[in-house]
Protein backbone atom coordinates (compact mmCIF):
# COMPACT_ATOMS: atom_id res chain seq x y z
CA UNK A 1 0.00 0.00 0.00
CA UNK A 2 1.16 3.56 -1.04
CA UNK A 3 1.68 6.23 2.08
CA UNK A 4 -1.35 8.23 0.18
CA UNK A 5 -3.45 5.01 0.02
CA UNK A 6 -2.77 5.01 3.93
CA UNK A 7 -4.14 8.54 4.68
CA UNK A 8 -7.29 8.17 2.89
CA UNK A 9 -8.22 4.87 4.51
CA UNK A 10 -7.25 6.49 7.89
CA UNK A 11 -9.76 9.46 6.92
CA UNK A 12 -12.50 6.80 6.74
CA UNK A 13 -11.53 4.88 9.71
CA UNK A 14 -11.49 8.68 11.68
CA UNK A 15 -15.30 9.78 10.06
CA UNK A 16 -16.60 6.29 11.52
CA UNK A 17 -15.20 6.56 13.89
CA UNK A 18 -17.06 9.99 14.75
CA UNK A 19 -20.17 9.24 13.01
CA UNK A 20 -20.58 6.32 15.66
CA UNK A 21 -19.85 8.69 18.47
CA UNK A 22 -22.62 11.93 16.98
CA UNK A 23 -24.26 10.83 13.87
CA UNK A 24 -24.98 15.07 13.72
CA UNK A 25 -21.22 15.87 13.98
CA UNK A 26 -20.36 16.51 9.98
CA UNK A 27 -23.71 17.85 9.35
CA UNK A 28 -23.09 20.27 12.11
CA UNK A 29 -19.66 21.40 11.15
CA UNK A 30 -21.01 21.74 7.11
CA UNK A 31 -24.06 24.44 8.11
CA UNK A 32 -21.65 26.50 10.59
CA UNK A 33 -18.49 27.63 11.29
CA UNK A 34 -17.99 29.86 14.34
CA UNK A 35 -14.14 29.79 16.04
CA UNK A 36 -13.67 31.91 18.58
CA UNK A 37 -9.48 31.85 17.46
CA UNK A 38 -7.46 33.04 14.75
CA UNK A 39 -4.24 30.73 14.72
CA UNK A 40 -0.99 32.44 12.77
CA UNK A 41 1.18 29.20 12.88
CA UNK A 42 3.94 27.47 11.44
CA UNK A 43 4.08 25.09 8.48
CA UNK A 44 5.87 22.31 10.65
CA UNK A 45 4.12 19.20 10.81
CA UNK A 46 4.60 18.82 14.18
CA UNK A 47 2.84 21.60 15.48
CA UNK A 48 -0.72 21.11 14.54
CA UNK A 49 -3.09 23.46 16.12
CA UNK A 50 -5.95 21.63 16.53
CA UNK A 51 -3.83 18.43 18.40
CA UNK A 52 -1.82 20.37 20.32
CA UNK A 53 -4.84 22.83 21.73
CA UNK A 54 -6.76 19.80 22.14
CA UNK A 55 -9.77 21.43 20.05
CA UNK A 56 -12.22 19.75 17.03
CA UNK A 57 -12.28 20.56 14.17
CA UNK A 58 -14.49 24.24 14.18
CA UNK A 59 -12.82 25.64 16.90
CA UNK A 60 -9.86 27.32 15.55
CA UNK A 61 -9.55 29.30 12.38
CA UNK A 62 -6.13 28.31 10.84
CA UNK A 63 -2.91 29.84 8.63
CA UNK A 64 0.30 28.69 8.33
CA UNK A 65 3.24 29.37 6.92
CA UNK A 66 7.18 29.57 6.91
CA UNK A 67 8.34 30.42 11.20
CA UNK A 68 4.45 31.91 11.45
CA UNK A 69 5.16 35.34 9.65
CA UNK A 70 3.27 38.28 9.90
CA UNK A 71 4.27 40.20 6.79
CA UNK A 72 2.48 43.41 5.70
CA UNK A 73 2.23 42.39 1.89
CA UNK A 74 1.09 38.65 2.44
CA UNK A 75 -2.41 39.28 0.94
CA UNK A 76 -2.62 35.27 1.67
CA UNK A 77 -2.28 36.06 5.29
CA UNK A 78 -3.97 39.87 5.38
CA UNK A 79 -7.16 37.96 3.52
CA UNK A 80 -7.35 35.29 6.08
CA UNK A 81 -6.95 37.90 8.75
CA UNK A 82 -9.42 40.22 7.21
CA UNK A 83 -12.31 37.11 7.17
CA UNK A 84 -11.42 36.03 10.22
CA UNK A 85 -11.86 38.81 11.91
CA UNK A 86 -14.48 40.94 10.17
CA UNK A 87 -16.80 37.82 9.22
CA UNK A 88 -15.92 35.25 11.76
CA UNK A 89 -15.20 37.87 14.27
CA UNK A 90 -12.75 35.68 16.07
CA UNK A 91 -11.85 37.04 19.84
CA UNK A 92 -8.27 36.00 19.64
CA UNK A 93 -5.79 35.94 17.53
CA UNK A 94 -2.38 33.57 18.04
CA UNK A 95 0.58 33.73 16.85
CA UNK A 96 2.09 30.65 17.67
CA UNK A 97 6.44 29.85 17.14
CA UNK A 98 7.75 26.97 18.22
CA UNK A 99 11.39 26.25 19.14
CA UNK A 100 13.39 24.67 17.17
CA UNK A 101 12.18 26.51 14.17
CA UNK A 102 14.14 25.68 11.35
CA UNK A 103 12.90 28.46 9.56
CA UNK A 104 14.47 30.40 12.30
CA UNK A 105 17.49 28.55 11.97
CA UNK A 106 17.87 29.11 8.21
CA UNK A 107 17.81 33.16 9.07
CA UNK A 108 20.35 33.03 11.45
CA UNK A 109 23.14 31.89 8.60
CA UNK A 110 24.49 33.11 5.58
CA UNK A 111 23.29 30.24 3.50
CA UNK A 112 21.56 31.23 -0.12
CA UNK A 113 18.64 29.45 0.38
CA UNK A 114 17.09 30.69 -3.56
CA UNK A 115 13.28 32.18 -3.08
CA UNK A 116 12.82 31.68 0.70
CA UNK A 117 15.61 34.19 1.01
CA UNK A 118 13.00 36.85 0.51
CA UNK A 119 10.77 35.24 3.36
CA UNK A 120 13.66 34.40 5.71
CA UNK A 121 14.75 38.35 5.65
CA UNK A 122 11.96 39.43 8.00
CA UNK A 123 13.37 36.88 10.67
CA UNK A 124 17.08 38.27 9.81
CA UNK A 125 16.07 42.53 10.88
CA UNK A 126 13.96 40.83 14.13
CA UNK A 127 17.88 39.56 14.65
CA UNK A 128 19.71 43.05 13.63
CA UNK A 129 17.44 45.31 15.80
CA UNK A 130 18.40 42.70 18.77
CA UNK A 131 21.77 41.88 17.52
CA UNK A 132 23.55 42.65 20.68
CA UNK A 133 21.17 40.71 23.08
CA UNK A 134 20.97 37.84 20.84
CA UNK A 135 24.84 37.97 19.73
CA UNK A 136 26.08 37.79 24.15
CA UNK A 137 24.20 34.28 23.50
CA UNK A 138 26.80 31.57 23.06
CA UNK A 139 25.21 28.88 22.71
CA UNK A 140 23.46 28.48 18.72
CA UNK A 141 20.45 26.34 19.95
CA UNK A 142 19.52 28.78 22.66
CA UNK A 143 20.34 31.74 20.78
CA UNK A 144 17.92 30.80 18.02
CA UNK A 145 14.98 29.88 20.69
CA UNK A 146 15.53 33.30 22.03
CA UNK A 147 15.41 34.78 17.87
CA UNK A 148 12.02 32.74 17.99
CA UNK A 149 10.52 34.21 20.94
CA UNK A 150 11.47 38.24 19.58
CA UNK A 151 10.24 36.94 16.78
CA UNK A 152 6.61 36.18 17.54
CA UNK A 153 6.80 39.76 19.71
CA UNK A 154 7.33 41.04 16.22
CA UNK A 155 4.55 39.29 14.38
CA UNK A 156 2.19 40.30 17.52
CA UNK A 157 2.96 43.96 16.84
CA UNK A 158 2.82 43.72 13.03
CA UNK A 159 -1.17 42.23 13.69
CA UNK A 160 -1.69 45.45 15.63
CA UNK A 161 -0.10 47.92 12.93
CA UNK A 162 -2.56 46.42 10.51
CA UNK A 163 -5.47 48.59 9.43
CA UNK A 164 -7.90 45.51 9.95
CA UNK A 165 -7.04 44.96 13.56
CA UNK A 166 -7.03 48.85 14.02
CA UNK A 167 -10.51 49.05 12.68
CA UNK A 168 -11.85 46.03 14.44
CA UNK A 169 -10.43 47.05 17.64
CA UNK A 170 -12.05 50.73 17.47
CA UNK A 171 -15.24 49.60 16.22
CA UNK A 172 -16.01 46.26 18.58
CA UNK A 173 -13.18 46.33 21.31
CA UNK A 174 -11.94 43.23 19.53
CA UNK A 175 -9.68 40.69 19.31
CA UNK A 176 -7.10 40.07 21.92
CA UNK A 177 -3.43 39.29 20.25
CA UNK A 178 -1.47 36.75 21.42
CA UNK A 179 1.91 35.36 20.97
CA UNK A 180 2.93 31.92 21.95
CA UNK A 181 5.66 29.54 21.65
CA UNK A 182 5.69 25.99 21.45
CA UNK A 183 8.23 23.26 23.10
CA UNK A 184 8.12 20.20 20.71
CA UNK A 185 10.08 18.75 23.35
CA UNK A 186 7.46 18.29 26.26
CA UNK A 187 4.39 19.53 24.23
CA UNK A 188 3.75 22.91 26.65
CA UNK A 189 2.62 26.11 25.09
CA UNK A 190 4.39 29.20 26.18
CA UNK A 191 2.61 32.80 26.93
CA UNK A 192 4.99 35.40 25.92
CA UNK A 193 2.89 38.18 24.75
CA UNK A 194 -0.50 39.40 25.13
CA UNK A 195 -1.80 43.15 23.64
CA UNK A 196 -5.39 43.96 24.64
CA UNK A 197 -7.68 45.76 22.23
CA UNK A 198 -6.90 49.61 21.80
CA UNK A 199 -2.97 49.11 23.05
CA UNK A 200 -1.56 52.83 22.07
CA UNK A 201 0.66 52.15 19.16
CA UNK A 202 3.45 54.29 17.93
CA UNK A 203 1.89 56.99 16.10
CA UNK A 204 3.27 56.50 12.64
CA UNK A 205 1.65 53.02 13.14
CA UNK A 206 -1.86 54.13 14.23
CA UNK A 207 -4.10 54.92 11.23
CA UNK A 208 -6.87 57.30 11.54
CA UNK A 209 -9.77 55.13 11.37
CA UNK A 210 -13.38 56.61 11.05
Amino acid sequence: MKAYEKLLLENKAWAKEHVQVDKDFFLRLANLQTPEFLWIGCSDSRVPANEITNTAPGEIFVHRNIANLVVHTDLNLLSVLQYAVEVLKVQHVIVCGHYGCGGVKAAMTNNDLGIINKWLRNIKDTYYYNRKELDAIPDLNSRADRLTELSVADQVMNLAQTSIIQRTWKKDNRPTLHGWVYRLQDGILHDLVKMLPNTPLDPIYQYNIN
